[in-house]
């Protein structure tokens, strides 16, 4: 019976679509929201450099990892770890969790996006000393931030309950080559400004002795959460994949894609900021108040590169998002045996009214508080710095010391017929290195916190999933 339903799952139609997929998925609004303001506020070129490293090594084999346990099992989060050992149901389980809760704040700040691509030509622009205002009383409003984010999650709904192939793969193919151009538009705008090789300085010549501990803690961080990993992500999109596939290929191609992208947001935000004289510390205010200041500053051409470059943070929030809501709707499918509508459907409407919480936390019911903070950060604080943390560190617990070595390199090397000669290298690495390296991060990102009751809160849904996740 296994076998049969592993038959009828959805395939990617090709291995481009899967690609773009799965870039899209790891490229959102991490790329070009969080990297350039940590880059701002972690000296520049030298936080690059140990980024790339935090990639490479850590990144890299952590998503090769997951791909190996969705392909393996050929089901989604919670039925892979199932399928592998009962015991382990739990971890699956905390991806879906965590699927469901990012998605119960990042359609609202897609939906920002989208009012920004017509707010740069209805006026933002025209008062560069109110744009700070603006965006305050916009995130503030209590109806319209709502109505974006609906037209945001329906876009996501849509796509998602077309299928793979039909949809998420065909959204894909579009929109990831659509955000390189966009991107790259910007950027040669922006590296042409009087005055940008300051910028480019600033990003390409490390500054050593900006780098201490906190500089490492935050590149681990980002390249983690950059790439979608430890949220059942890219397991799910693994799952999807055909036995001919290379793995390791695969998972290369989807990082490089993954860091180009945020190298290039970097390329499109800090010349046009040096040239203008701003400060590169402005912080998570430097996309939606910081940026547009820029544009406001070059004149009427700058409404035309406003538009784009909102555009391009639409696309890649809208890649992000459909993986995620992924996540959720192949575990409703694999585990409940869920219509795929249907299963989008639900999915959507809870999320839908998560965002509406989270949305009107920033604005009328400010005062309503969870632990301490409102809805949107709520969310956003579980999810960022304790759940994706641990399912990324359990991941590779699971991967290392649960799995069998053979089937996994049976796995990655195709049954022997293509080669993955940094099997060894890979795999002490994610059994002895990466639970260690991610642990670090967890803990000190966990201990930053300053709701200690939301981190209490956190750890205690995990401790229940365990419990009680054979009941999945």
């Amino acid at each position: 019976m296994q076998q049969a339903e592993k038959k009828q799952r959805e395939n990617w139609g090709s291995r481009f679509g899967f690609l773009m997929a799965a870039a899209g998925s790891a490229v959102g609004l991490g790329n070009i929201w969080r990297f350039p303001y940590l880059t701002g506020e972690n000296g520049g070129g030298a936080f690059i450099v140990v980024y790339l490293i935090c990639i490479v090594v850590v990144g890299l084999s952590i998503m090769t990892a997951e791909f190996a346990v969705g392909r393996r099992t050929g089901l989604a989060a919670v039925g892979a770890y199932k399928s592998q050992n009962k015991n382990w149901t739990f971890a699956g389980a905390l991806g879906v969790l965590s699927g469901f809760f990012i998605m119960g704040f990042y359609p609202v700040v897609g939906g920002w996006s989208l009012a920004y691509m017509v707010k740069s030509v209805t006026g933002l622009l025209a008062a560069p000393e109110a744009i700070g205002d603006v965006f305050g009383g916009f995130i503030g409003a209590p109806v319209e931030p709502l109505a974006w984010m609906i037209v945001y999650l329906a876009i996501n709904l849509v796509i998602v309950a077309k299928g793979i192939a039909g949809g998420i793969e065909k959204a894909g193919k579009v929109l990831m080559p659509t955000l390189f151009v966009l991107l790259l538009f910007i950027i040669f705008r922006s590296v042409s400004l009087p005055g940008a090789a300051a910028g480019l300085s600033f990003l390409f010549k490390p500054d050593w002795s900006a780098v201490n501990g906190s500089t490492v803690l935050a590149a681990l961080g980002q390249a983690f959460f950059s790439l979608s990993l430890g949220m059942g992500c890219m397991i799910t999109y693994g799952s999807y994949l055909n036995k001919k596939e290379n793995l390791p290929s695969n998972a290369l191609t989807v990082v490089a894609m993954d860091t180009s992208v945020a190298i290039m947001a970097g390329l499109a935000i800090f010349p046009a900021l040096f040239a203008f004289g701003m400060e590169p510390t402005q912080g998570p205010g430097l996309v939606f108040v910081v940026v547009p200041s820029i544009f406001a500053a070059m004149g009427s051409i700058g409404t035309l590169f406003s538009v784009i470059f909102f555009a391009a943070l639409t696309v890649a929030a809208l890649t992000s998002s459909l993986s995620l809501m992924e996540v959720v709707v192949a575990y409703l499918i694999d585990e409940k045996s869920m219509p795929r509508k249907t299963a989008t459907y639900l999915t959507s409407a809870i999320m839908a009214v998560m965002c509406v919480l989270s949305s009107l936390s920033l604005g009328v019911m400010s005062k309503v508080t969870v632990f301490g903070v409102g809805a949107f950060d709520f969310f956003d604080i579980l999810t960022d710095k304790i759940f994706l943390a641990i399912g990324g560190m359990l991941l590779a617990i699971f991967v290392g010391w649960f799995m069998k070595k053979e089937d996994l390199k049976d796995e990655l090397t195709n049954g022997g017929t293509v080669k993955f000669g940094l099997f060894e290298v890979w795999y002490n690495l994610v059994k002895f290195v990466i639970p260690v390296a991610i642990a670090v991060v967890a803990y000190f990102g966990i201990t930053a916190i300053a709701q200690k009751s939301l981190m209490i809160f956190g750890l205690l849904i995990i401790l229940v999933l365990a419990i009680f996740s054979k009941k999945l």
